[in-house]
C-alpha cells in the first residue's frame, strides 16, 4: 500500500479534481456559460469537493479531517441537484448529467470510504 503524503496522494482528492474539471467543461457550453448564477453555484460546489478534501488532509486530526470530509461529500451532492437543474433547463443533456452524476457518485465512495478508514484508525499517541 502506498504511503500517502501529501493531499494529492488521495484517490479522493484525485476523482475531485476529475469532478471539477468535468464541471467547468460543462459550464463551458453557450447556454450555460450565460447562466452566470448556476454557472458559479456548480462550479463552485464542485471545486469545494476537492477544496474541502485538500484542507481537511491538514487539518491535524482524524475528527477534523472527517468533518471536512463530510463537507466535501455535501457539495458533491449539491453538484448532483444542479446537474438536475441544468439538465432542466437544457445547458446539459442526458448523457453529459449522467457522466458527471456518475463522477460525483464515485467521489462520494472514496469520500465515504476515507470516513470510515478515519473512524477505525487510532490517534497516534502523544510523545512524552
Amino acid at each position: 500500500m502506498t504511503k500517502i503524503e501529501r493531499f494529492e496522494d488521495l484517490q479522493s482528492w484525485q476523482k475531485a479534481r476529475q469532478l471539477t474539471n468535468m464541471i467547468y467543461d460543462l459550464t463551458e457550453h453557450p447556454l450555460f456559460s450565460k447562466d452566470f448564477r448556476l454557472s458559479n453555484q456548480i462550479q463552485g460546489a464542485a471545486g469545494s469537493v476537492m477544496h474541502n478534501i485538500a484542507e481537511g488532509f491538514d487539518s491535524g486530526t482524524n475528527a477534523e479531517f472527517i468533518r471536512f470530509l463530510k463537507m466535501s461529500r455535501r457539495s458533491a451532492s449539491e453538484v448532483q441537484s444542479e446537474l438536475y437543474l441544468a439538465l432542466d433547463r437544457k445547458y446539459i443533456n442526458q448523457d453529459e448529467l449522467n457522466k458527471a452524476y456518475n463522477l460525483a457518485t464515485e467521489s462520494k465512495r472514496l469520500i465515504n470510504g476515507m470516513i470510515s478508514y478515519l473512524r477505525k484508525s487510532k490517534p497516534p499517541k502523544p510523545t512524552t
